[in-house]
């Protein structure tokens, strides 16, 4: 399933280049063009879905693999061991602005706690 429209989906369909870390049949981990962190690293399925909610309603062994592929790229870009953060913006007031579903494996210094626990 694609959109025609989407800039995501043109990436995962190769019409658009991108500087690719990891792919599978299913998944694109590709660097950021605009990187919030020595490491950035957007992890998406190749299949279009809109958000988080999306996926795991439509095909939760997808959403399964996006993670496992976002770990293996924080093991490839040297960050599995010292800490990284793996962020999904889910609507537009979570500062969504492609909707296709993308998460963003972020590393390779150190974050302030948006959170606490």
């Amino acid at each position: 399933m694609t959109d025609t429209d989407c800039i995501f989906c043109k990436l995962a369909a190769g019409e658009i280049p991108s500087k690719k870390v990891k792919e599978t049949e299913r998944v694109l981990a590709f660097r950021d063009l605009y990187p919030k962190a020595p490491v950035h690293v957007l992890v998406m399925p190749k299949d279009h879905y809109a958000n988080t909610a999306e996926l795991t309603a439509a095909d939760p062994a997808l959403a399964a693999e996006v993670l496992t592929v976002a770990a293996e790229v924080a093991e490839s870009e040297g960050i599995a061991e010292t800490g990284w953060n793996l962020l999904a913006n889910t609507g537009a007031e979570a500062g969504q602005t492609i909707f296709h579903v993308h998460f963003h494996v972020l590393g390779g210094k150190a974050f302030e706690p948006l959170l606490a626990g």
